[in-house]
This record gives C-alpha cells, sequence and structure tokens, in this order.
C-alpha cells in the first residue's frame, strides 16, 4: 500500500514540477482567444488596377473603384 501512495505522491511532483516549468518558459498551453481577437470573416474585394485581393478594411475606394494602395489610384486617373 505504501508503493502505491509512493508511486501517486512522485507523479503529482512530476507533473507539478513540469507544469511550473512551462509557465516559467511562457508555455501556458492552449488558450481560446481573447474577446477582442476573435477571428472575423471580412469580405475580401479585388484592386481595380493589379487584381489583388484584399480585406474591405485595408482597401482604398476612389471614385467607386476599389485599389490596393494610394499609388494605384493615383495611377488610375
Amino acid at each position: 500500500m505504501s508503493k502505491i501512495i509512493t508511486i501517486i505522491l512522485v507523479t503529482v511532483l512530476v507533473v507539478y514540477l513540469f507544469r511550473r516549468m512551462a509557465q516559467s518558459r511562457g508555455e501556458k498551453g492552449i488558450q481560446p482567444p481573447a474577446e477582442g481577437k476573435r477571428n472575423k470573416v471580412e469580405d475580401m474585394v479585388r484592386c481595380h488596377v493589379c487584381s489583388v485581393n484584399l480585406p474591405r478594411s485595408e482597401a482604398i475606394l476612389s471614385r467607386g473603384r476599389i485599389y490596393c494602395c494610394d499609388e494605384h489610384r493615383k495611377s488610375d486617373v
């Protein structure tokens, strides 16, 4: 009976030390994303000049056309 208790105590000690070592290295395992960092689905749009696809929030809209950068907006005048 004492051997079983010893094995259980040693196992618990090893697990405790392993977790503590992992925390000190910054490895906290898999955690759910924070409230503000959840993946959000966003519409993709195509640049009028180079046809590259990019998220709508990063696109430039000018005169009803969509551009990926200011340089392409200016070159399509």
